[in-house]
C-alpha cells in the first residue's frame, strides 16, 4: 500500500487520480455496494454515456483515494462524480444537475473553452477577496461591479457596502459622536476652553468621503497589480457559463467562465407605503448626505437603525426611533433592551409599537420638512409627526433578482432573494457559488465574507479543503453604548439546552474613565451563558460597554478554543479595564443577587 503521508507515494497517487479525472468524460469514484453509486451509474447508462468507475472498496488504495479526493474536492463520500474534468459532487448533486440541465451541458462541453477561469459578480469585500486569491493562484479572473443608484441618486465606488455605505463610514461617524462625549468629559479632567464647540456636518462628510475615496482607488490598484480584470458593469446571466455585462453608457459585452461566484450583497428594503422612495433616505444615502439631516425619524430597530440613531443623536441632533416590535431581532434580547434603554436615557426618543403608513412632504429643502403618519401594531391608534429627515432601516434584501439566475437554474428564496448553498458555498448549479450577505441563514458580516471568499478560491483552485466556519462568529453593534457578542443568545441557549442546563453569570460595572465625569454608573453590563452539561463551556458571550469590538475580538478566539467558566476564573485580569469583569463573574442570574458593582 502506498504511504499515507506527504511523500512521493502520495503525490504519485494524487497524480494518478488527476489523470483519471482528466482522461475520462465521466469519472465516478464509487463503492460496489453503495445504492447511491448504483443510482448515479444507472443514470449515465440511461443517458447512453460511458462511465469510468473506480470501485474504492475493491482496491487496496481505496481509503487513500478517498483521503486525496477529500483534499481535491472537499468531499469524502461516494459517489464522487466528475464530468469533463468538472467536479459535480455526490448522488444528490448529480441528480439535481440532470434535472436542471446542467449535466447535459457539462457532457456536451468536453471541448468548450471559456474566456475566464472565474467570474466574480460583485466588488464588495467577499468578491474582492475571492478574486484576488484566485488570481494569486494563477487563474484568469474577471470582477464585475455596478452600483444601481438609490431613488435619491446616490452611488459609490468599488468596495461594496462595508467600505462605502456600511462599516467604515458608520464607525467613523460613531467616533464623531464619541468625541463629542469626550469633549464634555474633558472639563472634569481639567481641560478648559472658552470657544463654543459645535459640530459641522459638511466637514465630517467631506473628511470621511475623502478617506473612502482613497480606499476605492486602492482596491482598483490591488486588482490591477494581481492581474484581475475589473469592469464597472452590471452582470446578468444569459445562458449557462455566459453573462452579459452592461456599463453605465448601455454598452453590452458578453463573457464566459468555467466558474462563477455570486457576491452581489444586499441593499436596504423600503416600506412599500406612499412617499417612502420619494421622500425618505436609507443608510445608502446617509453617509454621503451633503447637508445636515436635522430632526430625524429612524424607522426600524435593526442594528443599522440603532447605530445611525445613536451617532446622529451623539452629534447633537433630535432623533426619534419608530419600532414595530423588538429591538435587534436575532440578538440577545436582554442586551438589546439595555442598549435601547441607554439610548433613551441619553436623549433618543422611541415610539413603540408603531409602523408608518404614509410619508408626505410639507416643505422642500435640504433638509425639508416631512409629515409621517403611523399606526399602532396593537390597536387602531394613529399618530402624526413632523421631521426634517426620515431614515428607513427595516432590513435588507439580496441583490439577486435581476441578474438572470432563473436563466441558469439557480434557486433563491423568493421572499428575500437569499441564495441557499451547501457547506462549500455551492449553489444547486454546480459551477455557480455564492458568498457574503446573500447567503441563506449565514452571518451578514464583512470578515465572514472575506474569509469565505479566500477559502472558496483555495478549494476551487488549489486543492484545499478548509471551509468557512460560520459558528461562534464575534460581532459588535456600535450603538452609543457598544454591544459585543459571540455565540448564543440566552434565549437560544435555553432553546437548545433547556433552562435547567445553562448557567448565566452576569454583572453590572462602571468604567473607570466614566467615574470622574460621574456618568453611566453601573450602566455597563456583562454576562456569559454556560452549558452545565459540558463543563460549563461558554456558549454565549455578551458585553455592553466601551470598546466592545476590541473586548469581544479576544474573547471570540477563546470561545473558538473551548473557553469554560473555570478557565475564565483562572485567568488574571488586567486592571483597571472593562474586560477584566469577565475574570471575576461570580453571581448567577438564577440566584437573583444584586449585581451592582461597588468600588474599583
Amino acid at each position: 500500500m502506498p504511504p499515507t503521508g506527504c511523500g512521493s507515494g502520495r503525490d504519485e497517487m494524487k497524480t494518478q487520480i488527476q489523470a483519471l479525472i482528466d482522461s475520462n468524460q465521466v469519472m465516478v469514484f464509487s463503492k460496489s455496494y453503495c445504492p447511491f453509486c448504483v443510482k448515479v451509474k444507472d443514470l449515465f447508462k440511461e443517458l447512453n454515456v460511458a462511465v469510468h468507475a473506480v470501485e474504492l472498496d475493491l482496491i487496496d488504495e481505496g481509503s487513500n483515494f478517498q483521503d486525496i479526493l477529500l483534499e481535491i474536492t472537499g468531499q469524502k463520500t461516494v459517489p464522487n462524480v466528475f464530468v469533463n474534468k468538472t467536479h459535480v459532487g455526490g448522488c444528490d448533486k448529480t441528480l439535481q444537475a440532470h434535472k436542471n440541465g446542467m449535466l447535459q451541458k457539462l457532457l456536451e462541453g468536453s471541448n468548450e473553452t471559456y474566456e475566464y477561469d472565474l467570474i466574480v459578480i460583485g466588488g464588495g469585500s467577499g468578491g474582492l477577496a475571492c478574486s484576488k486569491e484566485a488570481a494569486t493562484l494563477g487563474k484568469k479572473v474577471l470582477v464585475l461591479d455596478y452600483v444601481v443608484p438609490t431613488p435619491k441618486g446616490t452611488t459609490w465606488g468599488l468596495g461594496g457596502t462595508c467600505v462605502n455605505v456600511g462599516c467604515i463610514p458608520k464607525k467613523l461617524m460613531h467616533q464623531a459622536a464619541l468625541l463629542g462625549t469626550a469633549l464634555k468629559d474633558s472639563r472634569n479632567f481639567g481641560w478648559e476652553y472658552e470657544e463654543k464647540v459645535k459640530h459641522n456636518w459638511q466637514t465630517m462628510i467631506e473628511s470621511i468621503s475623502n478617506y473612502i475615496g482613497s480606499l476605492n482607488w486602492g482596491y482598483r490598484v490591488e486588482l490591477r497589480d494581481k492581474n484581475v480584470t475589473y469592469m464597472n458593469s452590471y452582470a446578468e446571466f444569459v445562458e449557462p457559463h455566459k453573462i452579459k455585462a452592461t456599463n453605465k453608457r448601455g454598452k453590452e459585452t458578453f463573457h464566459t467562465a468555467a466558474t462563477f461566484v455570486l457576491a452581489t450583497g444586499e441593499r436596504p428594503r423600503y416600506l412599500g407605503i406612499p412617499g417612502d422612495k420619494e421622500y425618505c433616505i436609507t443608510s445608502d444615502d446617509l453617509f454621503s448626505l451633503p447637508y445636515c439631516p436635522g430632526k430625524t425619524l429612524v424607522i426600524g430597530a435593526s442594528y443599522v437603525a440603532l447605530e445611525c440613531a445613536g451617532f446622529l443623536a451623539g452629534i447633537g441632533l433630535d432623533v426619534t426611533v419608530m419600532v414595530r416590535s423588538i429591538l435587534l431581532r436575532g440578538f440577545d434580547q436582554e442586551m438589546a433592551e439595555r442598549a435601547g434603554t441607554y439610548m433613551k436615557d441619553h436623549g433618543v426618543k422611541f415610539i413603540r409599537p408603531f409602523v408608518p403608513t404614509k410619508i408626505e412632504q410639507l416643505e422642500e429643502g435640504t433638509p425639508g420638512k416631512l409629515k409621517v403618519t403611523a399606526k399602532s401594531t396593537e390597536s387602531d391608534e394613529m399618530i402624526e409627526g413632523e421631521y426634517n429627515t426620515v431614515l428607513i432601516a427595516v432590513g435588507r434584501d439580496a441583490c439577486t433578482g435581476k441578474i438572470g439566475l432563473d436563466k441558469v437554474g439557480v434557486e433563491i428564496n423568493e421572499k428575500n432573494g437569499k441564495v441557499p448553498v451547501n457547506d462549500e458555498e455551492q449553489t444547486n448549479v454546480p459551477y455557480i457559488y455564492a458568498i457574503g450577505d446573500i447567503l441563506e441563514g449565514k452571518w451578514e458580516l464583512t470578515p465572514v465574507a472575506i474569509q469565505a471568499g479566500k477559502l472558496l478560491a483555495r478549494r476551487l483552485f488549489d486543492g484545499r479543503s478548509l471551509k468557512c466556519d460560520y459558528v461562534n462568529v464575534p460581532t459588535t453593534v456600535f450603538t452609543p453604548l457598544e454591544y459585543g457578542c459571540c455565540g448564543l443568545s440566552e434565549e437560544k441557549a435555553i432553546e437548545l439546552y433547556g433552562e435547567e442546563n445553562i448557567e448565566v453569570y452576569h454583572s453590572l460595572f462602571w468604567p473607570l474613565e466614566c467615574t470622574v465625569p460621574s456618568r453611566d454608573n453601573n450602566k455597563c453590563y456583562s454576562k456569559i451563558v454556560c452549558n452545565k452539561l459540558d463543563n460549563e463551556r461558554v456558549v454565549g458571550f455578551h458585553y455592553l460597554g466601551p470598546n466592545a469590538g476590541e473586548v469581544t475580538q479576544g474573547f471570540g478566539v477563546a470561545i473558538k478554543c473551548g473557553l469554560t467558566k473555570e478557565l475564565l476564573d483562572n485567568t488574571t485580569g488586567i486592571h483597571p479595564t472593562c474586560a477584566e469583569v469577565f475574570t471575576t463573574l461570580g453571581i448567577t442570574k438564577r440566584s437573583g443577587a444584586d449585581i451592582t458593582q461597588k468600588g474599583c
